[in-house]
């Protein structure tokens, strides 16, 4: 065992090897994340566009309070299935899914659940900030809004922005329109407004692509913040991202007829530097993707 994971970790990029491998060539084994049950359960999930069979056979676990990242090529899946956690697939006609994604032990697309409370409870945050076209206030408070909070919104915004790490930096501008904003900051705000409705758990799709690498950072490191208190759920094509915040990775692949398929899932750790398919193994040692 010992003796494939060096040989593997003289493929691995470099970037694994600094991220990943430091500790364990020093003896000190990599600490396994709290365990806090799940929050999510994918079972035999299988996702459809029309005739395009978009993912088969779908098995996964989201772990309370961490950080999973979904890798893999282009066109394999990932936003499709990111996108079943909360039902936003729903809103493409030619969708349906099979199968059954848990949470709190309640198939989300049962004949009675509600996608807009699903969306209440699961937030998300896209690829490119997409802040509305207001001040930066009336972004936050837009979800508490909309689902009739009768309370204090100063409080609300101000704690979202908090959470957000982005009060310090808007506290004395927040009726100034948030299109004024940085890209980093928009993104972060983007996070806020999510956070304003109480999410248990917050989707992230491709969340920093569109961001310079100081703005990516912050992202990274608002998401461990985050992780104390909410689920994440990452799709990133950025691998050095996954190894940096994740506490474990999914990795997807497409089959022959495109669909798309879980081929490896586990501790991120494990996954960079002892991968048990060689499909994980040529796709994070760049062979293809």
């Amino acid at each position: 065992m010992v003796n494939r994971e060096l040989e593997t970790a003289e493929r691995l990029p470099r970037f694994v090897r600094e991220v990943l491998l430091g500790d364990r060539m020093a003896g000190m084994a990599e600490p396994e994340p709290a365990d806090a049950g799940l929050a999510l359960e994918v079972k035999q999930l299988n996702a459809y566009y029309g005739s395009f069979h978009a993912l088969r056979d779908v098995n996964l676990g989201i772990g309370a309070r961490q950080i999973t990242a979904i890798i893999g090529p282009s066109g394999c899946g990932k936003s499709t299935l990111i996108r079943c956690f909360n039902r936003m697939n729903d809103l493409i006609p030619s969708f349906r899914a099979q199968g059954a994604v848990l949470f709190e032990g309640e198939n989300l697309y049962g004949r009675d659940v509600d996608p807009v409370e699903v969306r209440y409870r699961i937030g998300m945050v896209f690829q490119k900030p997409n802040p509305f076209p207001k001040s930066i206030y009336d972004n936050v408070a837009f979800g508490p809004r909309i689902h009739g909070f009768k309370g204090r919104l100063d409080e609300i915004v101000e704690g979202a922005l908090v959470r957000a790490a982005l009060w310090d930096e808007v506290k004395d501008k927040l009726h100034q329109n948030a299109l004024a904003l940085s890209g980093g900051q928009q993104q972060r705000l983007c996070i806020a407004r999510a956070l304003a409705v109480a999410p248990e758990v917050l989707l992230m799709d491709e969340p920093c692509s569109a961001l310079d690498p100081i703005a990516t950072l912050r992202i990274e490191d608002l998401m461990r913040e985050l992780a104390r208190d909410l689920t994440i759920v990452i799709v990133t094509h950025n691998m050095q991202q996954a190894a940096r915040v994740s506490d474990k990775t999914a990795v997807m692949m497409m089959a022959e007829d495109r669909a798309g398929e879980m081929v490896e899932f586990g501790l991120t750790n494990e996954i960079f530097t002892n991968p048990k398919d060689r499909r994980t193994e040529d796709y994070i040692t760049g062979r293809f993707g």
